[in-house]
C-alpha cells in the first residue's frame, strides 16, 4: 500500500498488527485518529497507555483486573465454593453475559497444545490445584473449548483433581458444537450448557 507519509505508513503498520485488522481497516483507523480533536486523541492514547500500565491479572483467578482481586472474586454475592475453569478472559465475559452462573472462575491462559508450543507449565493449572484445599472448593466446572486441545486439557485437569475425593468435577453440557470456542456461542445455548452441566466422568 503506497502512502504519502512515512509516519502514516508506520502507524498503519502498527495498527494492522492487531488481530482481525487488515491494512485497509488500519488506514481508516489511522485517518480517523489524524482527523480527531487533540483532546479526543489524547484520551485515546491515554486509555491505551493505562491499559498497559495499570491493569493486572487477578491474583486469585487470573482474569484482568484493575486491582489485586477482580470484582468477581471480591464480590460477596458470588458462590465461593464453585470454580469454572476457562481458557481465556473472553470466555469469562461470554459466561457472565448469560446471567446463569454465580460462582468464581479460573483462567488458564490457553489450552495444552504441543504444536503451538503450549505445555502444562505455560498454563495456570498448578495455581488452580492449589486453590482447591485453600478455598474449600466443592465443585470445579471444566468449561474449555470442545476441541482436541480443549479435551486434552480437560482430561489432564480431571486427573489432577482426582486427589480431592470430595470434589465434584463437572463439564458444560454439549450444547456447544464440537470445535467451537465459548466466546462465539450464543448466550442462550451457553447459559443452558452451564445450567445443565454434567459430571465429567459421564461424558
Amino acid at each position: 500500500m503506497l502512502l504519502p507519509s512515512k509516519i502514516l505508513e508506520n502507524a498503519v503498520d502498527e495498527i494492522a498488527t492487531l488481530p482481525g485488522v487488515g491494512k485497509r481497516s488500519a488506514l481508516r483507523y489511522a485517518l480517523h485518529l489524524i482527523n480527531s480533536s487533540d483532546s479526543d486523541f489524547a484520551a485515546f492514547i491515554g486509555a491505551l497507555a493505562r491499559l498497559k500500565s495499570d491493569t493486572h491479572y487477578c491474583s486469585r483467578c487470573h482474569c484482568i483486573s484493575d486491582n489485586t482481586l477482580c470484582p468477581i472474586c471480591s464480590s460477596p454475592k458470588r458462590n465461593q465454593k464453585i470454580i469454572c475453569v476457562v481458557e481465556n478472559i473472553q470466555e469469562v465475559m461470554a459466561i457472565e453475559n448469560t446471567g446463569q452462573y454465580t460462582g468464581l472462575y479460573h483462567v488458564l491462559g490457553g489450552v495444552i497444545s504441543p504444536l503451538d508450543g503450549i505445555g502444562i507449565n505455560d498454563l495456570t493449572i498448578s495455581q488452580l490445584i492449589s486453590r482447591i484445599p485453600v478455598e474449600q472448593t466443592e465443585e470445579v466446572i471444566l468449561a474449555l473449548p470442545t476441541t482436541m486441545e480443549g479435551d486434552t486439557t480437560n482430561i489432564y485437569i480431571n486427573r489432577q483433581l482426582k486427589q480431592f475425593p470430595n470434589l465434584k468435577i463437572s463439564t458444560i453440557a454439549r450444547g456447544i458444537a464440537i470445535g467451537d470456542n465459548l466466546e462465539y456461542a450464543d448466550e442462550i445455548t451457553l447459559g443452558r450448557s452451564i445450567v445443565n452441566r454434567i459430571p465429567f466422568d459421564k461424558i
